[in-house]
């Protein structure tokens, strides 16, 4: 089960009213060594608490894949001048 999946299902537990000891209980019980961490839990329903409604990832900024290309790599035989 993909980490995704497991967050619907700790966003089902916020829902239904568990607290986070009880759905760390519940997933050990049903997916054994593959469910989520308990600090993982206790992240999303601080998540869920503060209102976020999205269990996918969140849009990360920084530099475009585009960017690099290998006209603007520097290969390290040429970073310096020969005489």
């Amino acid at each position: 089960m993909d980490k995704r999946e497991f967050r619907v299902l700790i966003k089902h537990c916020f829902l239904m009213g568990k607290n986070t000891g009880e759905a760390k209980q519940w997933l050990d019980k049903h997916y054994g060594d593959s469910a989520p961490g308990k600090s993982t839990i206790i992240d999303w329903y601080a998540k869920f608490k503060h209102g976020r409604t999205n269990t996918d990832d969140a849009e990360r900024s920084g530099r475009p894949k585009s960017a690099v290309v290998p006209e603007n790599k520097k290969s390290p035989r040429n970073s310096f001048e020969r005489p």
